[in-house]
């Protein structure tokens, strides 16, 4: 049996009124009440019956209207009108409203706001557990859609953005990826952009826009976390051990070179080989050398 699709709902502006000109239509009754009134129940006491207040009446029962159908809407704040559970429309017009009083309002936020997710314990690319969390900004860009298409949008989000953060863990590895892939740490705009788009995927359906998410933290789960420093601090070690020894290799290069051009010194291969030997351990021993003088020769 398939499932019966989500009707989905659109945000459309409502027929509502300015509050100030309501206002102005109610001063002008209740001026006319108070003008009325008193001659309308003279003229009752002396014909002794009530039909003279039929008109003060009906224009207290239309006071009484007016004055029910007021709201406000403070900026970037919405009103979505509905009758009878049926939508009719979104307000979003700032300070003094009317409609028309049977009319319900339920106003709406649509500012921005921002949650800081909870810190999550996944597997990356790779498998490692990680700690990850992550900060997004969002905001309700159809009111409708939020009120009416999902129970609670706000929970809504929460719920989305876990599901997001776990996504995108499984996309990544934490670090030291091969052949130059992105990772978590190194690519963390790549990151962020892909978890905006997958998150914008995800809370679409309930009219909300993501402005912007970005990781707030990043971590080794704890069980691996000195395992993992070892490893890096290793790798640091190593890296920098290339490096001295390239530039090591570069500097022996052009020591020999300017020799040998200068006719300082006429080396054949042993000679050769010795000092390439004594200058690979001078430039690249982790503590002081100290020079030896040969007074003879290295074939004594």
């Amino acid at each position: 049996m398939t499932a019966q699709a989500l009707k989905q709902t659109t945000e459309r502006t409502a027929q509502t009124m300015n509050g100030g000109l309501m206002l102005l239509a109610i001063l002008v009754v209740t001026v006319l009440l108070i003008w009325i009134l008193p001659a309308a129940v003279i003229e009752a006491k002396e014909a002794r019956n009530g039909w003279p207040l039929l008109l003060p009446g009906i224009l207290t029962f239309f006071w009484l209207l007016m004055v029910s159908g007021f709201y406000t809407l403070q900026p970037n704040e919405a009103a979505a009108i509905t009758l009878f559970g049926a939508y009719k429309g979104t307000d979003r017009a700032p300070g003094l409203r009317w409609v028309l009083p049977w009319l319900m309002r339920k106003k709406i936020s649509v500012r921005v706001r921002n949650v800081t997710g909870e810190k999550l314990k996944v597997n990356d690319r790779r498998g490692n557990p990680i700690e990850i969390g992550a900060v997004v900004v969002w905001r309700v860009s159809d009111t409708a859609s939020a009120l009416f298409d999902v129970d609670d949008y706000q929970r809504f989000v929460d719920i989305q953005i876990e599901t997001a953060v776990r996504e995108i863990a499984s996309h990544f590895a934490y670090d030291n990826a091969e052949h130059d892939e992105p990772t978590l740490r190194a690519a963390s705009d790549q990151v962020s952009a892909m978890l905006r788009e997958k998150l914008q995927d995800r809370v679409s359906v309930a009219g909300l826009t993501i402005d912007e998410a970005k990781l707030s933290h990043l971590a080794y789960a704890p069980e691996i976390a000195s395992a993992m420093l070892r490893r890096q601090q290793a790798e640091a070690v190593l890296a920098a051990r290339q490096t001295i020894v390239k530039g090591a290799v570069l500097m022996v290069e052009q020591a020999l070179t300017q020799l040998s051009e200068r006719e300082v010194v006429k080396l054949d291969d042993e000679r050769r080989a010795s000092m390439v030997s004594n200058l690979l351990v001078v430039l690249c021993s982790d503590t002081q050398t100290q020079p030896v003088v040969n007074a003879g020769t290295i074939y004594q």
